[in-house]
């Protein structure tokens, strides 16, 4: 993953010590470091009640539907989301999924929605459906749309669907069933005003169907400092999100070397040993 970003700063950190000394370097070369750790991603999950979004967050964050730990979302086959919740990744603790309340609840009316929930803390949000996507859901991402935050739709369970149609269709063709599903979703959301949805059908299995290609488009419509965290979180679903994790990690190793040089530059006995230390610890 080589981001010309990345040499930008290199250079900045080199000239930073040419001109104010291993020390400034140094110290400047961790705070980037830190501060590229601790970056925030609120991802918001929602939709009216019982379409999976409970399932989704554990999924999301690589925790098996069987998972009854306190780390895990509740689920269930009612309303389990009563109150706004954050699940934070068990590993990047800085990446968090909201569990959100079904909208056009009794608690939650559409109207407010957005307001009740704090809409402003969101980086982006996915609108979950088990079917088809409601007047409360068109309403939701019209006011994203509004507030020129980013959305997503997905509709859910679709294995589920899948099966059922096989079972009455012997002639059953999975690309076209997908096709069709999509498209009437699509032409759906257009219908009531929702300028070019985004819609990705999923199911538990990550692997299957289109949470990859979320993924990629996460990745491309994410502000520039926050892809790398995102890489991180994502669940393993294919060998391609193996990839790209490996290359952002390598991607990190010219700040960690940099950083070393620099505080082998500083005239104190054994900083730079345990500089190194303390650096090859946290990042292993």
């Amino acid at each position: 993953m080589d981001n010309p970003l990345d040499k930008e700063l290199i250079e900045q950190f080199k000239e930073l010590l040419q001109t104010n000394g291993a020390a400034a370097a140094t110290a400047k070369m961790n705070a980037y470091l830190e501060e590229q750790d601790t970056i925030l991603l609120n991802i918001g999950i929602t939709g009216e009640c019982g379409p999976g979004k409970s399932t989704f967050v554990n999924a999301s964050r690589g925790l098996d539907k069987k998972d009854k730990s306190a780390a895990a979302a509740p689920t269930g086959c009612v309303e389990t989301t009563m109150e706004v919740l954050s699940y934070p990744h068990p590993n990047f603790p800085n990446v968090k999924l909201w569990d959100l309340p079904g909208i056009g609840t009794t608690n939650f009316p559409a109207d407010k929605y957005l307001e009740d929930v704090g809409f402003e803390r969101f980086d982006f949000f996915i609108i979950i459906s088990a079917d088809r996507f409601t007047e409360n859901d068109v309403k939701l991402a019209l006011a994203i749309q509004r507030m020129e935050k980013k959305f997503y739709f997905v509709r859910s369970k679709i294995d589920q669907d899948m099966w059922n149609e096989e079972q009455k269709d012997s002639e059953f063709n999975e690309e076209m069933f997908l096709t069709k599903i999509r498209e009437n979703c699509i032409q759906g959301l257009e219908k009531q005003g929702v300028e070019s949805p985004k819609v990705f059908l999923v199911s538990y299995h990550l692997q299957l169907y289109d949470f990859c290609l979320l993924q990629e488009t996460l990745e491309r419509e994410l502000p520039a400092h926050k892809i790398y965290t995102l890489l991180l979180a994502l669940p393993i679903a294919n060998l391609e999100i193996i990839t790209k994790k490996k290359e952002a990690l390598q991607s990190k190793i010219k700040f960690l070397a940099a950083a070393s040089a620099f505080g082998a530059a500083v005239p104190f006995p054994g900083l730079s040993v345990a500089v190194d230390i303390t650096m090859v610890t946290n990042a292993i």
